[in-house]
């Protein structure tokens, strides 16, 4: 995965200077080109010889929710012209990271067993936002295998207060 964090780099970069400050905007619609490009049968039609740079752009044009800016599509075209539609999705990450820095905020997935209501939401993303000192942007995943509680994953710190995390310390302590 080095290779693909090599290559994506300097068009996260790229396009986080040409966004300005427009970056959240920018985002928005790398997020959206990320996910098309994250379609394996997208992929495979990209990488037949048969098919030119222009007519995968038009596919995915045509696949989008929302035009893209002039900004966006000047971006997707380099990509395409270089080959690097499998990088989409890391470069909308590396983008992503920038874009956190910046504000000061990182992005947190919580991990969880059951849906969570709104507002038990607000009140557990402020506790996150004290427990790991800055402003989090928090998505919820459900995972029923958790059984209960939840895992939390900032960058690469995770607090797991699962009922599963904890029947695994159980096991452990029991068999040590």
């Amino acid at each position: 995965m080095a290779e693909i964090a090599t290559i994506a780099r300097p068009y996260a970069e790229a396009l986080f200077k040409a966004a300005g400050a427009d970056a959240a905007g920018a985002s928005a619609w790398l997020e959206e080109l990320a996910a098309v490009a994250s379609n394996e049968q997208l992929r495979q039609f990209a990488d037949n010889p048969k098919f030119t740079a222009e007519q995968v752009y038009g596919v995915i044009a045509g696949v989008l929710k929302t035009a893209l800016p002039v900004i966006g599509q000047n971006f997707l075209r380099t990509v395409l012209d270089n080959g690097r539609l499998s990088a989409l999705p890391e470069i909308a990450a590396q983008f992503r990271a920038l874009v956190n820095a910046q504000r000061g905020s990182s992005d947190a997935v919580v991990y969880s067993a059951f849906d969570i209501d709104a507002a038990a939401l607000a009140d557990l993303a402020a506790a996150l936002e004290k427990r790991f000192g800055r402003k989090l942007d928090v998505q919820v995943r459900l995972a029923p295998e958790l059984i209960g509680g939840v895992r939390v994953v900032v960058g690469d710190e995770v607090l797991d207060t699962s009922v599963k995390a904890r029947l695994e310390q159980m096991k452990v302590a029991l068999t040590a």
